[in-house]
């Protein structure tokens, strides 16, 4: 069952949204797969820290973040990754891996690589492995208020880097 947090935060704020019911997928780009949506218009939610602070870093799933380019786009000393329990304990009502990137249901700020604002729509995970939400571009910007920045490297693995 997706978020009911997040399905009741769309409806009231009167977001037009297709809810998608897909097989079981874990990774971003099965995800986009399995749904029939572009790699570059399913926004992938990681949770990372800056300066010490959580905030969520919301990117084109066929795309990794470059950690030095996002350190300079948060104007930060320091960014790293957070691990499996942090992620779980801020998205309590969420799947392990599958929070949905609406950072202000969890107090969180949210980055947003400049690669999906070359979509109309975008879709991303509803707090299952099973269920996404798809939705205008317009209407994800407006109720999350992302900072936008160039942060993003399509294709390959992120590597681990601590900046």
């Amino acid at each position: 069952m997706p978020s009911a947090k997040l399905l009741q935060f769309l409806h009231e704020q009167a977001v037009d949204y297709d809810l998608i019911h897909h097989a079981n997928a874990v990774s971003a780009r099965d995800v986009a797969n399995r749904t029939g949506v572009s790699q570059s218009a399913f926004a992938k939610t990681v949770m990372v820290r800056i300066d010490g602070k959580p905030a969520l870093v919301v990117l084109p799933a066929d795309s990794h973040i470059d950690w030095e380019l996002l350190r300079a786009a948060a104007g930060a000393r320091r960014v790293e990754i957070c691990r499996g329990c942090e992620c779980e304990d801020a998205f309590p009502d969420c799947e392990a891996g599958a929070m949905p990137p609406v950072g202000p249901l969890y107090g969180l700020p949210v980055y947003l690589a400049g690669g999906l604002l070359r979509a109309e729509r975008i879709a991303f995970n509803a707090g299952t492995h099973t269920e996404t939400v798809a939705m205008r571009l317009e209407d994800f910007r407006r109720l999350v208020q992302p900072r936008v920045g160039h942060f993003a490297k399509r294709g390959g693995i992120a590597r681990q880097a601590r900046a």
